[in-house]
């Protein structure tokens, strides 16, 4: 998966760690320096992504971010901010991001986050809507909350059904333990305990034991992933 992302990042250090990342991903980036310039792009311009910087000169994002909704600009946008508290990604949401990533961050994360986007919006959204999720004999039904692999019934608990259901929305994605502490847990920031590793490692025994393909796949350094490969 690749597209054409605009960059809005002052600080030239960072800019070019996020664009030689994403262009060795073989995303095309075009790169502002500041808000006026990044919403000139960013309304005259066709992108499938913006990656939004919170602090800069002439606008900040937060003054980006809402003009760029005014002008019913949809691109997905993932803001970027040393600022983690709870209000700070609030208010990011509020003002129309579609994601918030706190700084500093690995590009792994960084990455991870551009493909959920990209594939929600490329057809994502249709399989949120779904009721049966599917990865290979794997099968979780949203309506019955039954979870199968095959013929077998798998029983869960409400946590690992909502674990479960995350990762096969991003079926083939890696997603990382911030997400899933926003996602499954609704945790806005880290707890500091091994609770994701936990559920992964009950889950994982549930579903894949006894079978001769894994489905669960941990990504060193970057988080886990639910794949038939």
């Amino acid at each position: 998966m690749a597209g054409r992302i605009l960059l809005v990042e002052d600080d030239p250090q960072i800019a070019d760690y996020i664009a030689s990342g994403l262009g060795e991903e073989g995303f095309t980036v075009d790169l502002a320096e500041n808000g006026r310039d990044g919403l000139f792009l960013a309304t005259d311009s066709q992108f499938d992504l913006v990656v939004l910087d919170r602090m800069l000169p002439g606008m900040d994002g937060l003054a980006l971010l809402k003009a760029l909704r005014a002008a019913e600009v949809a691109t997905p946008v993932i803001l970027l901010s040393a600022l983690g508290s709870t209000d700070d990604r609030i208010a990011g949401l509020t003002a129309g991001a579609d994601d918030y990533l706190t700084k500093p961050f690995s590009f792994g994360e960084l990455l991870a986050r551009v493909h959920a986007l990209l594939r929600r919006a490329a057809g994502g959204l249709q399989k949120a809507q779904e009721t049966t999720l599917r990865c290979a004999d794997l099968e979780l039904d949203r309506l019955t909350r039954q979870v199968r692999r095959g013929t077998r019934k798998i029983a869960v608990q409400p946590r690992e059904f909502r674990l479960l259901e995350y990762l096969l929305l991003h079926t083939g994605e890696v997603v990382t333990r911030t997400m899933l502490l926003e996602a499954v847990w609704d945790y806005h920031f880290d707890p500091g305990t091994n609770v994701i590793d936990v559920h992964i490692s009950r889950l994982r025994r549930k579903i894949d034991d006894g079978e001769e393909q894994a489905l669960f796949h941990t990504v060193r350094g970057a988080g886990y992933r639910l794949a038939a490969d």
